[in-house]
């Protein structure tokens, strides 16, 4: 969580590889020890077909693909067991269980509070209907390292606290084509010291704090890390935060569609460096700042954006290119609105 700015405008809830795909080519066992918790299915070699069919594939674009602090790429669970989840008991046995494995979340669970997922983990929503409501998932802890994850193709709706939560020196996450709204603190937040994560063809809505960089203006030991690449994501309504980034150098904000953002879209403050790049901003009056509320300046370079009744960004100094990381290309930003529109979210992809 995070102090300092605005209250949440929504009451709290109650209760309420980059070189790999991640197909699994054998399953094997049973996926950890006999007495698994109830609402999960382990897949068995016969059903390999079915399974393989099931999972998500692909790879991540932008910072996760890095190769750095001994870990090439982002491949979460691949070549783990694949195993379903449909109970809240079963999603937390697994996502806290030490190995890889790809989780297939089925349906809808209803969680409390923050789910710790360690490393080496892939939950990936079946179908159109996945869905975690309640509470959210916690990349990592103080003593269990939340690395080399992937969190695909969900809906998260009203969580207590944040929704996805990447904290804890976790690096190379890929949080992709997900639907986030609803809920009590932020959306997707990225801070203490995590670093190599790709956040991409998100649908961000019904909310008012989307995407904190960055954990507090005294919270100087993110310097050096917190390196995101955020591209192709849908901000559709979403007051701020999109990102709203402290220290963290160089953040890429590529191909994103901002529509009706009443506070602001980008924030960089604290000397963070943000490239915002290709974007395409609509209804909205503070498209970039450079500093906000009571934290200092951070430096912004911004090209090749499209600014729709929306009023003039605010930019700064130098930023180091993401090009030095990763090999990109650019859309054509009057082609984001339609594009993005399409694509992000749930169900647009093959799970």
């Amino acid at each position: 969580m995070n102090t300092g700015h605005r209250p949440h405008r929504h009451p709290r809830r109650h209760r309420s590889a980059v070189t790999a795909m991640l197909l699994v080519a054998a399953l094997a066992g049973t996926g950890g020890a006999a007495g698994a918790a109830s609402g999960t299915t382990t897949a068995r070699a016969g059903e390999t077909a079915g399974r393989l069919a099931a999972a998500c594939t692909g790879t991540p674009t932008g910072f996760a693909t890095v190769n750095a602090l001994g870990q090439n790429g982002t491949t979460g669970g691949a070549g783990g067991p694949v195993v379903t989840v449909t109970t809240a008991a079963a999603l937390k046995d697994y996502v806290g269980r030490a190995g890889a494995y790809v989780i297939q979340v089925s349906g809808r669970i209803q969680v409390s509070g923050m789910l710790t997922v360690v490393a080496n983990k892939s939950i990936l929503g079946v179908g159109t209907t996945a869905e975690i409501t309640g509470g959210g998932l916690q990349l990592g802890s103080t003593t269990r390292p939340g690395n080399n994850v992937i969190i695909r193709n969900i809906r998260f709706t009203g969580a207590e606290d944040d929704s996805i939560s990447v904290t804890n020196k976790a690096h190379h996450v890929w949080i992709d084509h997900n639907d986030l709204s609803d809920g009590y603190d932020g959306l997707l937040d990225i801070k203490r010291e995590s670093d190599f994560v790709t956040v991409s063809w998100n649908h961000f809505h019904h909310h008012s704090k989307s995407a904190l960089l960055g954990h507090s203006d005294n919270y100087t030991a993110d310097i050096g890390k917190l390196r995101v690449t955020y591209h192709h994501n849908f901000f559709d309504g979403t007051d701020q935060r999109h990102p709203r980034v402290r220290f963290a150098d160089p953040v890429h904000v590529l191909n994103n569609y901002y529509r009706n953002n009443a506070l602001y879209g980008v924030a960089s403050t604290e000397n963070a460096g943000v490239l915002v790049e290709g974007n395409y901003f609509e209804n909205v009056a503070h498209p970039i700042y450079v500093g906000y509320d009571k934290s200092g300046p951070g430096r912004v370079v911004e090209r090749n954006n499209r600014y729709v009744g929306s009023g003039t960004p605010q930019t700064a100094g130098t930023v180091v290119e993401p090009r030095t990381y990763y090999p990109y290309t650019v859309d054509d930003p009057a082609t984001v609105p339609a594009t993005v529109s399409a694509g992000a979210g749930v169900g647009k992809i093959g799970c």
